[in-house]
Order: C-alpha cells, then structure tokens, then sequence
C-alpha cells in the first residue's frame, strides 16, 4: 500500500485520481507515525522547489523521511526535493542525491517552463520501468531540470539540454515527469512503483 506524503506542495487530486483508477491502494501521511501503516511512498509536488522544502520541513516529516528503507518515489518538485540544492529559491533540499536542481537556460528557440511530451530513454535496468518500451513519451512542466549525472540517472531526455529524466539510489526513486498524466506509460510505471 501506498502512502502519499502530504505537506502541502503536492497535485494529490490527479495522482489519487489515477491509482483509485489503477486499483492501486493508498493513504496519505501526515505524521511521522504514518510512515509504519505502508511499504512505499509517493513525495508528489508542484510548483516552487524552495517553498515546497519550506513546507516540507514544517512538517517536522525530513528526518523519517531522509531514514526511509522502503522504495519511495519523488514526482516532479518531489523527485527535485531529493537532490541536494535547488536553484529555484537558492534551498538547500534533502540531500538523498549529490546532484542539483538547475534553471534551464534562456534560449530563443524554446520555452521555459518546458511543457509537454518527451520521449525517455532508459540508461539502466530497473523494474521501474518494467514493459515500458525505450523512448516512450512522458509529459513534462517545469522549468529546472535534474543535472545529469549517469551514476544516478535511470532515464534520461532532453529539452534545451540532457538531463534526468529519472533518477534511482538504493530505495529512493525520482522522477520529473508526471506519470498520472502520461496516459499508459505512465500508468504502467505507476503500476510497476507498486510492486517494487
């Protein structure tokens, strides 16, 4: 069973929306007792990396969190809240992956925030990404990126530059992409979350 972290920065409608669709069971945590009610976890997030760090450690929830040996799955803000340091609000983040979170580049030829589908390209083997076939297309928003960095990418993609698509370290898994809006792939992902 699945437990939704729940400290203010998240999208949970569609992301719960998508597992009761899925018939994936979950919860929400909002207590540090919470934790022991569930074998895995989702930190969902949308929106301001620093803020949502800010409300994260309101919480009193980043030590149990940061102690955490179940898989456990950052979604978009929440796969930036597992790097080290955000350039969106100069925050210092949980550190569970000595990358940064970095501002895409002013460009002509492209927007930011990058909105919209990119394929992904799996770097490793990992159950994560289970019948999923290679450069599969995921949907995107945001406008930073994970810094690339193969010993922890799991996917990758590129917008203006590469970057991680994806990240994976023992139990923590990351990623930018919103999976409960990436019609099948996505959902199959989600399905494959659930029986890590």
């Amino acid at each position: 069973m699945i437990g939704i972290i729940r400290y203010g920065a998240g999208n949970i409608f569609s992301l719960t929306a998508t597992l009761e669709r899925l018939g994936i069971p979950y919860g929400m945590i909002n207590t540090e007792a919470d934790f022991e009610l569930y074998d895995r976890y989702i930190i969902p997030g949308v929106g301001h990396a620093g803020a949502a760090m800010d409300k994260l450690v309101n919480t009193g929830l980043v030590p149990a969190i940061k102690a955490l040996n179940k898989p456990t799955l950052g979604i978009c803000v929440g796969m930036q809240l597992l790097t080290s340091y955000s350039e969106e609000g100069n925050a210092d983040l949980l550190d569970l992956f000595p990358v940064k979170t970095l501002k895409f580049p002013q460009t002509a030829n492209f927007k930011v925030p990058h909105t919209g589908w990119n394929q992904v390209f799996a770097e490793k083997e990992n159950p994560l990404f289970k019948s999923i076939p290679l450069g599969s297309h995921f949907y995107f928003v945001h406008s930073y990126f994970i810094e690339y960095d193969p010993l922890y990418t799991l996917s990758s993609t590129s917008y203006i530059n590469k970057f991680s698509a994806s990240i994976w370290h023992d139990n923590f898994y990351g990623v930018q992409f919103h999976p409960e809006k990436s019609g099948i792939h996505g959902e199959t992902l989600l399905k494959n979350f659930s029986k890590i």
